[in-house]
């Protein structure tokens, strides 16, 4: 009889090929989590640039966000079919060359329709990063918050960086380099997939793409955000600008799940995934609640500034910087924490720091101390660096090689809808409330409920969070399973 082997220790649990990989990645999707920020601190100058309003150049946000949520869905069949490695040196490609378009738009149109181009490129980026990283560590668990936690890095410099690179450039430059601050970022990126990314060719399958399901989940998604971000932009939920996307995406989306479910593994995005694996069923769960908890309190923090303590764009923007900071600082602490409290525990309290991080801003006036607000957005911003490594890590626990794209698109559609859904209903208690505002003290208490609701959805995700495994639950790969098999004979 075979002696038990010797369990791998924590720190030698990932080949040196595997991080190679995963900073290899994150260089390439930096640039596109920067240009989300940089943007979206410079509506206002490109709307005086191009001589419209700001709820005409809004579009240029929301455009990216709809074809971002449009790309999603095609990963999984584009890697089974081209490779994941060529899929990412083209979804660069389309990120480049849509920057380069944006730099030459001549009107407000123009800039709009080349934001799509770059949303797709985008949209195919950030599910297959976690994707290649996931499949490049054989779909262990073990050692796998460490890998999350480098290649979540470009998410929290993003809101460190974006804004001051922003402000930089549009104090000195011309709005062009907004854009074009991209290309040598994605050209360097492009360079390093070629040199050390590995190939994954030889994966490749004839994949069928399921037309059926592309033609209910592109549009049901795209029209299910355009309604929620109409919401975000001021019209009231009757409006039809509102209610009729709405109502036709979500109906498109239901009959795309009946389709799905009938389909099995035929599917666009094989959503059996989440009855068969119950931690991608729950991880997907409480990403769709931290979506709502991230980009809906987006909303409120630079309002919260600019509104009611009168500070410019630029230096809103600044006074979120203390959130990116601390989620930076989170990333190697939650990595190391993860394998020592399980999923569960540091999931739990990620979200308990975040709804505390939130609540100062509930009790806060235009009187409080920025120095004491700062320090509560770097606690929220820590929670948020917290909860993302064990909820990437667990939706990909268990899963073989082939089921990882899949599961990388179920979890990065559930936190784009959770996002637009926690926006949206942010949006419609802050306006509501700010109607009937006579006063800088109405102003203050519209505020005060917007992040107690807030405040709602972090606890709640915290609540949620008790269905992840706990510590020492590690669901084996295809590969483990069969290497454990292997040894015990």
């Amino acid at each position: 009889m075979n002696a038990r082997p010797t369990p791998v220790p924590a720190d030698t649990a990932i080949p040196p090929g595997v991080m190679r990989t995963a900073w290899i990645l994150i260089v390439g999707a930096f640039a596109g989590i920067l240009d989300t920020t940089i943007v979206a601190i410079a509506l206002d100058s490109l709307a005086r640039e191009f001589d419209v309003p700001v709820s005409t150049i809004q579009w240029i946000s929301t455009a990216y966000l709809l074809a971002l949520a449009a790309a999603i869905p095609l990963v999984g069949w584009a890697q089974a079919r081209i490779g994941g490695k060529r899929l990412w040196i083209i979804a660069l490609s389309v990120f480049l060359l849509g920057s380069v378009l944006c730099a030459t738009a001549w009107d407000a149109t123009s800039l709009i329709a080349f934001r799509v181009v770059q949303g797709i490129g985008g949209g195919i980026l950030f599910p297959l990063m976690q994707s290649l990283a996931m499949q490049a560590a054989g779909g262990r668990t073990r050692g796998m918050g460490r890998i999350m936690a480098v290649v979540t890095v470009p998410v929290a410099l993003g809101p460190i960086l974006g804004p001051v690179i922003g402000g930089l450039i549009l104090g000195s430059l011309s709005w062009q380099w907004l854009f074009l601050v991209n290309v040598p970022v994605v050209l360097v990126g492009i360079a390093l997939a070629v040199w050390k990314l590995p190939d994954d060719s030889a994966r490749r399958t004839r994949a069928r793409l399921d037309v059926v399901g592309l033609v209910l989940l592109i549009p049901g998604l795209a029209l299910l955000l355009l309604g929620l971000s109409n919401v975000e932009s001021g019209d009231s939920l009757g409006r039809v600008e509102v209610f009729a996307p709405f109502a036709a995406g979500l109906a498109l989306v239901i009959a795309f799940v009946a389709w799905s479910l009938r389909r099995r593994d035929s599917a666009l995005v094989r959503l059996r995934l989440l009855g068969s694996h119950r931690s991608l069923a729950g991880a997907t769960g409480v990403l769709m609640l931290s979506g709502a908890a991230l980009f809906g309190a987006m909303l409120l923090f630079p309002l919260y500034w600019q509104v009611l303590r009168g500070e410019t764009v630029l230096a809103a923007g600044l006074l979120l910087i203390p959130q990116g900071v601390g989620s930076l600082l989170a990333r190697p602490v939650a990595g190391v924490l993860l394998e020592r409290i399980g999923p569960r525990a540091l999931t739990v309290a990620g979200f308990a720091l975040i709804a505390l991080g939130t609540v100062p801003f509930a009790l806060a006036d235009a009187e409080t101390s920025v120095l004491w607000l700062s320090i509560a957005v770097a606690v929220r911003g820590f929670g948020l660096g917290t909860v993302l490594i064990p909820l990437m890590t667990v939706s990909m626990t268990g899963l073989e090689h082939d089921e990882i794209p899949q599961a990388t698109m179920i979890t990065r559609i559930a936190q784009q809808v959770g996002g637009a859904f926690g926006t949206a209903a942010l949006a419609v208690v802050l306006t509501s409330l700010m109607e009937v505002v006579h006063g800088p003290q109405d102003a203050a208490r519209a505020f005060d409920v917007a992040f107690w609701v807030s405040t709602a959805v972090a606890v709640a995700a915290m609540l949620l969070s008790l269905v992840l495994p706990g510590r020492g639950h590690d669901e084996p790969t295809l590969e483990e399973a069969e290497v454990a098999e292997a040894e015990a004979a």
